[in-house]
Order: structure tokens, then C-alpha cells, then sequence
């Protein structure tokens, strides 16, 4: 069972921390502003939508903490990372004339948490 009391509090630390007034919070996780109003006020328990909503949107928070206090916030995001990532290049490739000629070698994916994954063929 979350206790509201101690939920609310993780939850304003969670504004703080970004910087947000209770309005935006609401906006930027998609909520009525009431919503926050009352979770914050002890009138309504958050509901799983709610939360889940506060932790894909805020990928710092880590939902256990959100709920019950365990863990830490912000939570520290491990890297699956074992090269480090290789640096963009501003430079276009060059134009072959007979693309036909070209045959793929291997497919490198970038992904937003900084992991990459590679394909060979």
C-alpha cells in the first residue's frame, strides 16, 4: 500500500527538481491540472495510469522510489555500453556514380539511452 503522505512528498521533489509548478508537471505528463491538485492535497491516491505516466515521462524517476521510498532519485541509469559511442560525422558520404555496385556491410543502430546495436552481414 503507497502511503500518500510520503508519495506526495516524493512527488514534489520530483517538481522541484525539474523545476516545475504543479501546472506544469500536469501539462508535461498529460494530466488535468485538478489531477495533481487533489493527489498533492491527500483527496485522491494516484492511480497505475498516473504513475506510469510520472516514470516514461521522467525517465530519472525510478517507479519503486515513486511508490514506496527504495532506490534513489535521481536514479542513476546504467549504461549497457561496453565501447564508447562513436563520434557523429558532419560530413555527407561521398556519391557513388553506379550505386548498384555498393553491397551493405553492416548496419549500426543508435538508440536515446546511449547503447548502440550493430548488424553485420
Amino acid at each position: 500500500m503507497v502511503n500518500t503522505t510520503e508519495f506526495t512528498d516524493r512527488l514534489k521533489k520530483v517538481m522541484a527538481f525539474h523545476h516545475l509548478t504543479a501546472s506544469l508537471f500536469a501539462d508535461k505528463i498529460e494530466v488535468q491540472r485538478s489531477s495533481i491538485s487533489h493527489i498533492l492535497s491527500g483527496r485522491n491516491k494516484p492511480s497505475l495510469d498516473f504513475i506510469l505516466k510520472v516514470t516514461t515521462t521522467f525517465i530519472d524517476v525510478d517507479i519503486y522510489w515513486l511508490l514506496n521510498g527504495k532506490g534513489s532519485f535521481p536514479k542513476v541509469v546504467e549504461s549497457k555500453q561496453s565501447t564508447p559511442t562513436p563520434p557523429v560525422l558532419n560530413s555527407e558520404p561521398p556519391i557513388d556514380s553506379n550505386p548498384s555496385t555498393k553491397k551493405i556491410q553492416r548496419i549500426v543502430v543508435f538508440y536515446s539511452d546511449g547503447t548502440f546495436g550493430e548488424y553485420v552481414k
